[in-house]
Protein backbone atom coordinates (compact mmCIF):
# COMPACT_ATOMS: atom_id res chain seq x y z
CA UNK A 1 0.00 0.00 0.00
CA UNK A 2 2.64 2.23 0.95
CA UNK A 3 4.43 1.47 -2.15
CA UNK A 4 1.79 2.38 -3.92
CA UNK A 5 1.25 5.46 -2.33
CA UNK A 6 4.85 6.78 -2.91
CA UNK A 7 3.98 5.86 -6.46
CA UNK A 8 1.40 7.98 -6.74
CA UNK A 9 2.59 10.91 -5.13
CA UNK A 10 5.91 10.66 -7.22
CA UNK A 11 3.81 10.74 -10.26
CA UNK A 12 1.54 13.63 -8.87
CA UNK A 13 5.21 15.80 -7.61
CA UNK A 14 6.42 15.10 -11.43
CA UNK A 15 3.09 16.61 -12.69
CA UNK A 16 3.59 19.63 -10.68
CA UNK A 17 7.21 20.01 -11.84
CA UNK A 18 6.25 19.66 -15.58
CA UNK A 19 3.40 22.12 -15.07
CA UNK A 20 5.73 24.81 -14.07
CA UNK A 21 8.39 23.99 -16.40
CA UNK A 22 7.74 22.62 -19.83
CA UNK A 23 3.98 24.28 -20.00
CA UNK A 24 5.06 27.99 -18.59
CA UNK A 25 7.27 27.91 -20.78
CA UNK A 26 5.60 27.30 -24.54
CA UNK A 27 2.92 29.54 -22.67
CA UNK A 28 5.07 32.67 -22.81
CA UNK A 29 5.52 31.90 -26.61
CA UNK A 30 3.94 34.19 -28.41
CA UNK A 31 1.82 32.36 -31.26
CA UNK A 32 2.90 32.67 -34.94
CA UNK A 33 0.86 32.68 -38.18
CA UNK A 34 3.23 32.52 -41.15
CA UNK A 35 1.38 33.23 -44.45
CA UNK A 36 3.45 31.71 -47.04
CA UNK A 37 2.87 33.23 -50.24
CA UNK A 38 4.85 30.10 -52.78
CA UNK A 39 6.30 30.24 -56.08
CA UNK A 40 5.36 26.55 -57.57
CA UNK A 41 1.76 24.92 -56.82
CA UNK A 42 1.04 22.52 -54.13
CA UNK A 43 0.23 19.72 -56.70
CA UNK A 44 3.82 19.85 -57.98
CA UNK A 45 5.70 16.89 -56.49
CA UNK A 46 8.54 17.95 -54.46
CA UNK A 47 8.24 22.00 -55.71
CA UNK A 48 4.93 23.18 -54.07
CA UNK A 49 4.65 19.93 -52.10
CA UNK A 50 7.54 19.94 -49.68
CA UNK A 51 6.39 23.28 -48.08
CA UNK A 52 2.61 21.75 -47.73
CA UNK A 53 4.29 19.04 -45.56
CA UNK A 54 6.02 21.41 -43.25
CA UNK A 55 2.37 23.62 -42.79
CA UNK A 56 0.74 19.95 -41.93
CA UNK A 57 2.68 19.52 -38.97
CA UNK A 58 4.69 22.33 -37.57
CA UNK A 59 1.81 23.22 -35.46
CA UNK A 60 1.94 19.94 -33.49
CA UNK A 61 5.48 20.26 -33.88
CA UNK A 62 5.75 23.42 -32.37
CA UNK A 63 3.28 22.41 -29.55
CA UNK A 64 0.22 24.74 -30.94
CA UNK A 65 2.84 27.77 -31.37
CA UNK A 66 3.33 27.90 -34.92
CA UNK A 67 0.75 27.37 -37.99
CA UNK A 68 1.08 27.87 -41.73
CA UNK A 69 -0.98 29.08 -43.86
CA UNK A 70 -0.17 28.22 -47.59
CA UNK A 71 -1.19 30.40 -50.22
CA UNK A 72 -1.42 29.44 -54.12
CA UNK A 73 0.97 31.42 -56.58
CA UNK A 74 -0.44 34.72 -57.46
CA UNK A 75 -2.61 34.36 -54.59
CA UNK A 76 -1.12 36.82 -52.00
CA UNK A 77 1.92 38.11 -54.08
CA UNK A 78 3.38 37.15 -57.62
CA UNK A 79 6.21 34.47 -57.44
CA UNK A 80 8.52 36.40 -58.56
CA UNK A 81 7.51 38.96 -55.62
CA UNK A 82 7.83 36.96 -52.95
CA UNK A 83 11.62 38.14 -51.70
CA UNK A 84 10.39 41.79 -51.78
CA UNK A 85 7.17 41.35 -50.17
CA UNK A 86 8.66 39.22 -47.22
CA UNK A 87 11.85 41.45 -46.74
CA UNK A 88 9.43 44.83 -46.60
CA UNK A 89 6.88 42.92 -44.30
CA UNK A 90 3.77 42.91 -46.72
CA UNK A 91 3.88 39.09 -45.82
CA UNK A 92 5.81 37.34 -43.32
CA UNK A 93 7.37 34.52 -45.02
CA UNK A 94 7.49 33.31 -48.76
CA UNK A 95 8.40 29.58 -50.16
CA UNK A 96 10.41 30.09 -53.56
CA UNK A 97 13.88 29.15 -55.09
CA UNK A 98 16.71 32.00 -55.25
CA UNK A 99 17.54 31.66 -58.60
CA UNK A 100 14.49 33.31 -58.91
CA UNK A 101 16.18 36.60 -57.99
CA UNK A 102 19.27 36.49 -60.23
CA UNK A 103 17.86 40.18 -61.98
CA UNK A 104 18.36 41.44 -58.51
CA UNK A 105 21.16 39.24 -57.12
CA UNK A 106 24.11 37.78 -59.58
CA UNK A 107 25.20 35.23 -57.16
CA UNK A 108 20.81 34.13 -56.29
CA UNK A 109 20.93 31.06 -58.61
CA UNK A 110 24.05 29.36 -57.07
CA UNK A 111 21.81 28.95 -54.21
CA UNK A 112 19.08 26.83 -56.44
CA UNK A 113 21.31 24.57 -58.91
CA UNK A 114 24.83 24.83 -60.50
CA UNK A 115 25.69 23.78 -63.83
CA UNK A 116 27.73 20.33 -63.87
CA UNK A 117 27.71 20.64 -60.44
CA UNK A 118 26.58 18.80 -57.46
CA UNK A 119 24.61 16.04 -56.99
CA UNK A 120 22.32 15.61 -53.22
CA UNK A 121 24.84 14.89 -51.46
CA UNK A 122 27.67 16.87 -51.98
CA UNK A 123 25.48 20.04 -52.45
CA UNK A 124 24.08 19.22 -48.75
CA UNK A 125 27.53 18.98 -47.17
CA UNK A 126 28.38 22.09 -48.50
CA UNK A 127 25.65 24.06 -47.77
CA UNK A 128 25.45 22.24 -44.07
CA UNK A 129 28.98 21.66 -43.04
CA UNK A 130 30.50 24.34 -45.90
CA UNK A 131 30.18 27.69 -46.13
CA UNK A 132 26.79 27.59 -47.83
CA UNK A 133 24.22 28.41 -45.67
CA UNK A 134 26.87 31.41 -44.82
CA UNK A 135 27.16 32.78 -47.72
CA UNK A 136 23.37 31.87 -48.67
CA UNK A 137 22.44 34.26 -45.15
CA UNK A 138 24.77 37.41 -46.32
CA UNK A 139 24.05 36.77 -49.53
CA UNK A 140 20.45 38.43 -48.45
CA UNK A 141 21.86 40.37 -45.86
CA UNK A 142 25.12 42.30 -48.02
CA UNK A 143 22.03 42.92 -50.88
CA UNK A 144 19.74 44.90 -47.99
CA UNK A 145 17.16 42.08 -47.29
CA UNK A 146 15.79 41.48 -44.35
CA UNK A 147 14.92 38.23 -44.07
CA UNK A 148 15.80 34.87 -42.73
CA UNK A 149 16.45 32.08 -44.97
CA UNK A 150 16.07 28.12 -44.37
CA UNK A 151 17.24 25.46 -47.08
CA UNK A 152 13.37 23.46 -47.06
CA UNK A 153 13.62 21.04 -49.46
CA UNK A 154 16.04 19.55 -52.69
CA UNK A 155 14.24 17.54 -55.57
CA UNK A 156 16.27 15.03 -57.73
CA UNK A 157 17.42 15.67 -61.29
CA UNK A 158 15.81 17.63 -63.46
CA UNK A 159 15.78 16.86 -67.22
CA UNK A 160 17.60 18.63 -69.90
CA UNK A 161 14.54 19.40 -71.71
CA UNK A 162 11.43 19.42 -73.67
CA UNK A 163 12.19 19.33 -77.74
CA UNK A 164 10.43 19.36 -80.81
CA UNK A 165 12.86 18.00 -83.03
CA UNK A 166 16.46 16.24 -82.14
CA UNK A 167 19.50 18.49 -81.02
CA UNK A 168 22.52 17.04 -82.89
CA UNK A 169 24.87 19.46 -82.45
CA UNK A 170 25.31 23.42 -80.95
CA UNK A 171 24.10 24.65 -84.24
CA UNK A 172 20.79 23.29 -83.78
CA UNK A 173 20.43 25.32 -80.50
CA UNK A 174 21.15 28.67 -82.78
CA UNK A 175 18.08 31.22 -82.44
CA UNK A 176 15.90 28.73 -80.37
CA UNK A 177 13.14 30.44 -78.50
CA UNK A 178 13.35 28.11 -74.93
CA UNK A 179 12.62 28.83 -71.57
CA UNK A 180 15.32 27.87 -69.33
CA UNK A 181 16.51 28.66 -65.62
CA UNK A 182 18.97 29.97 -64.14
CA UNK A 183 22.41 29.55 -64.84
CA UNK A 184 22.02 26.95 -67.32
CA UNK A 185 20.04 29.25 -69.26
CA UNK A 186 22.86 31.73 -69.36
CA UNK A 187 25.12 28.88 -70.61
CA UNK A 188 22.06 28.67 -73.75
CA UNK A 189 22.33 31.82 -74.27
CA UNK A 190 26.24 31.94 -74.83
CA UNK A 191 25.46 28.93 -77.24
CA UNK A 192 22.67 31.00 -78.92
CA UNK A 193 19.38 29.94 -77.52
CA UNK A 194 17.22 32.85 -76.82
CA UNK A 195 16.06 32.26 -73.33
CA UNK A 196 13.45 33.23 -71.53
CA UNK A 197 12.46 32.68 -67.69
CA UNK A 198 8.51 32.27 -67.19
CA UNK A 199 6.53 30.83 -64.40
CA UNK A 200 6.14 27.11 -64.41
CA UNK A 201 1.95 27.78 -65.20
CA UNK A 202 2.36 29.97 -68.48
CA UNK A 203 5.37 27.49 -70.26
CA UNK A 204 2.26 25.07 -72.03
CA UNK A 205 0.31 28.23 -73.65
CA UNK A 206 3.58 29.28 -74.74
CA UNK A 207 4.25 26.38 -76.05
CA UNK A 208 0.85 25.74 -77.74
CA UNK A 209 1.34 29.28 -79.26
CA UNK A 210 4.54 28.57 -80.30
CA UNK A 211 5.73 31.27 -78.34
CA UNK A 212 8.93 29.07 -77.47
CA UNK A 213 9.97 26.07 -79.07
CA UNK A 214 11.72 24.57 -76.20
CA UNK A 215 11.12 24.47 -72.55
CA UNK A 216 12.81 22.96 -69.43
CA UNK A 217 11.12 23.15 -66.19
CA UNK A 218 11.54 19.73 -63.78
CA UNK A 219 11.49 16.16 -62.90
CA UNK A 220 9.56 14.19 -65.36
CA UNK A 221 6.94 13.38 -63.00
CA UNK A 222 6.41 17.06 -62.87
CA UNK A 223 6.69 18.04 -66.50
CA UNK A 224 4.49 15.02 -67.06
CA UNK A 225 1.50 16.80 -65.37
CA UNK A 226 2.41 20.01 -67.29
CA UNK A 227 1.64 18.83 -70.53
CA UNK A 228 4.94 19.30 -72.13
CA UNK A 229 4.77 15.70 -74.15
CA UNK A 230 1.78 17.03 -75.90
CA UNK A 231 4.01 19.31 -77.88
CA UNK A 232 7.34 18.39 -77.49
CA UNK A 233 8.16 14.50 -77.95
CA UNK A 234 12.00 14.81 -77.22
CA UNK A 235 13.04 14.79 -73.36
CA UNK A 236 16.62 14.94 -73.08
CA UNK A 237 18.49 14.00 -70.39
CA UNK A 238 21.03 14.20 -68.37
CA UNK A 239 19.40 17.50 -66.33
CA UNK A 240 23.54 19.41 -66.87
CA UNK A 241 22.39 22.58 -65.25
CA UNK A 242 19.71 20.88 -62.13
CA UNK A 243 21.57 17.81 -60.72
CA UNK A 244 19.98 18.57 -57.75
CA UNK A 245 17.59 21.66 -56.89
CA UNK A 246 17.06 23.62 -53.23
CA UNK A 247 14.36 25.71 -51.96
CA UNK A 248 14.07 28.57 -49.76
CA UNK A 249 11.93 29.56 -46.93
CA UNK A 250 11.88 33.04 -46.06
CA UNK A 251 10.92 34.62 -43.21
CA UNK A 252 10.80 38.76 -42.25
CA UNK A 253 13.85 38.72 -39.78
CA UNK A 254 11.85 40.89 -37.56
CA UNK A 255 9.29 38.45 -37.56
CA UNK A 256 12.29 35.78 -36.47
CA UNK A 257 13.88 37.53 -34.35
CA UNK A 258 10.66 37.84 -31.74
CA UNK A 259 10.45 34.05 -32.23
CA UNK A 260 11.69 32.37 -29.06
CA UNK A 261 14.42 29.91 -29.15
CA UNK A 262 11.84 27.18 -29.09
CA UNK A 263 10.17 28.16 -32.37
CA UNK A 264 13.35 28.51 -34.04
CA UNK A 265 14.56 25.22 -33.42
CA UNK A 266 11.38 23.52 -34.73
CA UNK A 267 11.54 26.18 -38.05
CA UNK A 268 15.14 24.63 -38.71
CA UNK A 269 14.33 20.73 -37.83
CA UNK A 270 10.97 20.64 -39.93
CA UNK A 271 13.37 22.08 -43.27
CA UNK A 272 15.53 19.51 -42.61
CA UNK A 273 13.03 17.02 -42.43
CA UNK A 274 11.22 18.18 -45.70
CA UNK A 275 14.75 18.58 -47.36
CA UNK A 276 14.86 14.81 -46.49
CA UNK A 277 11.42 13.41 -47.61
CA UNK A 278 11.33 15.58 -50.45
CA UNK A 279 14.29 13.97 -52.23
CA UNK A 280 13.78 10.62 -51.28
CA UNK A 281 10.02 11.22 -52.12
CA UNK A 282 11.13 12.72 -56.09
CA UNK A 283 13.89 10.14 -56.67
CA UNK A 284 10.67 7.44 -56.08
CA UNK A 285 8.32 8.48 -58.50
CA UNK A 286 10.34 9.67 -61.75
CA UNK A 287 10.70 6.32 -63.51
CA UNK A 288 6.90 6.14 -63.61
CA UNK A 289 6.48 9.16 -65.60
CA UNK A 290 9.58 8.28 -67.60
CA UNK A 291 7.91 4.81 -68.54
CA UNK A 292 4.51 6.59 -69.21
CA UNK A 293 5.46 9.20 -71.32
CA UNK A 294 7.28 6.47 -73.64
CA UNK A 295 4.28 4.18 -73.59
CA UNK A 296 1.37 6.19 -73.96
CA UNK A 297 2.79 9.47 -75.07
CA UNK A 298 4.89 8.95 -77.83
CA UNK A 299 7.78 10.32 -75.67
CA UNK A 300 11.61 9.66 -77.19
CA UNK A 301 13.85 9.87 -73.69
CA UNK A 302 17.55 11.30 -74.96
CA UNK A 303 20.58 11.21 -73.69
CA UNK A 304 23.28 14.06 -74.63
CA UNK A 305 26.44 13.03 -76.36
CA UNK A 306 29.60 13.02 -75.17
CA UNK A 307 30.48 15.97 -77.69
CA UNK A 308 27.11 17.61 -77.11
CA UNK A 309 27.63 17.46 -72.80
CA UNK A 310 31.24 19.08 -73.40
CA UNK A 311 30.01 21.90 -75.23
CA UNK A 312 27.68 22.99 -72.49
CA UNK A 313 30.52 22.67 -70.10
CA UNK A 314 32.49 24.51 -71.80
CA UNK A 315 30.04 27.24 -72.05
CA UNK A 316 28.66 26.75 -68.54
CA UNK A 317 32.55 27.51 -67.43
CA UNK A 318 32.98 30.66 -69.82
CA UNK A 319 29.22 32.15 -67.74
CA UNK A 320 31.08 31.51 -64.39
CA UNK A 321 34.18 33.20 -65.17
CA UNK A 322 32.59 36.42 -66.60
CA UNK A 323 29.99 36.61 -63.42
CA UNK A 324 32.88 36.37 -61.21
CA UNK A 325 34.73 38.73 -63.08
CA UNK A 326 31.35 41.16 -62.65
CA UNK A 327 30.18 40.82 -59.53
CA UNK A 328 32.27 40.02 -56.23
CA UNK A 329 30.08 38.60 -53.92
CA UNK A 330 29.27 35.84 -56.90
CA UNK A 331 33.16 35.28 -57.15
CA UNK A 332 33.01 35.11 -53.30
CA UNK A 333 30.84 32.08 -53.27
CA UNK A 334 32.04 30.23 -56.33
CA UNK A 335 35.67 30.68 -55.17
CA UNK A 336 34.34 29.39 -51.45
CA UNK A 337 32.26 26.44 -53.89
CA UNK A 338 34.82 25.59 -56.25
CA UNK A 339 37.44 25.22 -52.75
CA UNK A 340 34.74 22.88 -51.55
CA UNK A 341 34.40 20.93 -54.07
CA UNK A 342 38.16 20.54 -55.24
CA UNK A 343 38.53 18.66 -51.75
CA UNK A 344 35.07 16.84 -52.23
CA UNK A 345 36.39 15.29 -54.81
CA UNK A 346 38.96 13.15 -53.04
CA UNK A 347 36.08 11.33 -51.25
CA UNK A 348 33.72 11.24 -54.62
CA UNK A 349 36.50 9.48 -56.62
CA UNK A 350 37.21 6.32 -54.25
CA UNK A 351 33.77 6.05 -52.49
CA UNK A 352 31.15 5.97 -55.48
CA UNK A 353 30.44 3.35 -57.85
CA UNK A 354 31.35 4.62 -61.95
CA UNK A 355 28.19 5.66 -63.30
CA UNK A 356 26.36 2.92 -65.68
CA UNK A 357 26.00 4.17 -68.92
CA UNK A 358 21.93 4.85 -69.22
CA UNK A 359 19.46 2.03 -70.67
CA UNK A 360 18.70 2.26 -74.70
Amino acid sequence: MKKVSMVVICVFLFGIIFSFSAGPAFAKEKKVLLKVPISFATTLPGLGSTIKWVSERIELASNGTIRMKVYEPGKLVAPFEILDAVSKGKVNAGYAVSGYWAGKIPASPIFTAIPFGPETGEFLAWLYYGNGMKLWQEMYDTHGYNVKVFLCGIIAPETSGWFTKPINSAEDLKGLRMRFFGLGGQAMQKLGGSVSLIPGGEIFPALEKKAIDATEFSMPAIDKLLGFHKIAKYNYFPGWHQQATTFELLINKDVYNGMSDHQKMVLEMMCKAATADAFAYTEAIQWQAMKENVEKNGVTNMYWSDEMLATFKKAWEEVAAEQSAQDPFFKKVWDDFSAFRKDYALWQSYGFLPRPKPPK
